[in-house]
Order: structure tokens, then sequence, then C-alpha cells
């Protein structure tokens, strides 16, 4: 959904951003995430570029992909 808030609540981790998210980015922080540890953040279709090249600008490993709608049990959500 663009445009406006998630009915699940599922909203853009940018600050101050309250659009649904619409991208899910899972990064990880090399120095403290170990193994399969993985941080997620959630974007909005504006704010996804933002936060993956803020992300691979610190050459943490990110992967991206379209949001479902729900998070997998092993998620660390970061907003």
């Amino acid at each position: 959904m663009i445009g406006g808030l998630a009915p699940d609540g599922a909203v853009c981790s940018r600050a101050g951003c309250q659009e649904a998210a619409a991208w899910r980015i899972d990064w990880q922080n090399p120095r403290i995430h170990t193994g399969d540890r993985w941080k997620t953040w959630l974007a909005c279709e504006e704010h996804v570029e933002y936060l993956r090249g803020f992300l691979e600008a610190r050459s943490f490993p990110v992967r991206v992909a379209e949001f479902a709608g729900s998070l997998d049990d092993a998620a660390e959500v970061d907003s």
C-alpha cells in the first residue's frame, strides 16, 4: 500500500516516515552481528534506496526483498 498506513501497522523504518512498508531490508554489522544474526528494517517505496545506500556505504552486507506483509520469527526488527 503506497501513500498510507499499512493495516497491520508495518511502517517504514526511516526516521519520521509513517508510510506503509513495501520492502524488507535485512542487514548485518559484521563487527557486532555474528553468524546468522541479521537485523531487519522495513522501507516504503520512497526510502528503500536511501536506507540501502546508508547501509552499503558502511560496507554492511545487505539483502533487499519485497515485504510480504509479515516477518519470519527470526527477524530482528529495528525501527
